[in-house]
């Protein structure tokens, strides 16, 4: 009815992606920790006079408070906790990586207001990580990508016969077939990626940074092709962000 006020809400969020509306206003994509992902208006965060603007950029950690809408929220208080792209922003590497997380995490979470803890939970240790910068960008850019496929139900077989179960280690690696595969299931066409780029892919989708920051470098871009074709077989398509990706060894 007419008068009545619209019940709000506050959580912790993230946020995943901005686009202008009108002269003053941005519809604001966030990642919650209790609500999913939601859509709402920031009224007139386009005005130099904001009380909040710089607050809801890509990237942010932010505290918010939201009225409920028919089909936009709106934004109604904001508070800054950890505004991770003032770290990176001048860093190209860390920069297109952090596009790519926030991207996948906006395609994970297709259906509004659907709760996502764990994939929140990840998404923020992602960008906290490239905001530290004490790791390499690529391998937190790949683990991110392993992790959250494997809590989509995606992650690659790396150990058994993804199609019979075989105990392995198994040479042959089929996006198709889901991961490794034995030679009894080994279907055309499938590659043979070194060892080490399969003991990465493990280290990696299992947290272990002691032995992930070990691979070579040309084990580390092997790596990232696969984890690349794995994600686009699920996906029916790549991420916009993911080839933007700046992949060289640092000087």
């Amino acid at each position: 009815m007419p008068g009545m006020r619209r019940p709000l809400y506050r959580d912790d969020a993230l946020v995943l992606r901005v686009q202008k509306l009108g002269e003053a206003d941005r519809i604001v994509t966030l990642l919650t920790r209790q609500h999913g992902r939601v859509r709402a208006v920031a009224k007139g965060v386009r005005r130099t006079t904001s009380r909040f603007g710089a607050r809801l950029e890509p990237f942010g950690h932010v505290d918010v408070q939201c009225s409920e809408g028919s089909s936009l929220d709106t934004v109604t208080q904001v508070e800054g906790r950890d505004l991770f792209a003032r770290r990176f922003l001048t860093d190209y590497p860390r920069y297109t990586a952090a596009s790519a997380i926030v991207e996948l995490a906006e395609r994970l979470t297709p259906v509004e207001r659907e709760p996502a803890l764990r994939l929140y939970q990840l998404t923020l240790g992602a960008l906290r990580a490239l905001a530290e910068g004490q790791r390499s960008s690529t391998l937190v850019l790949d683990a991110y990508l392993l992790r959250a496929m494997s809590q989509a139900g995606w992650a690659p077989a790396l150990r058994d016969c993804a199609v019979c179960g075989e105990a392995g280690p198994h040479r042959a690696f089929s996006v198709p077939a889901g991961g490794v595969t034995c030679l009894n299931c080994r279907p055309p066409g499938a590659a043979h990626p070194d060892p080490a780029t399969l003991d990465l892919m493990s280290a990696l989708l299992e947290g272990d940074w002691a032995a992930a920051e070990l691979a070579e470098q040309p084990v580390q871009r092997e790596c990232a092709g696969f984890v690349a074709a794995h994600l686009q077989w699920h996906l029916e398509r790549q991420l916009r962000s993911l080839p933007l990706v700046d992949r060289r060894e640092p000087s």
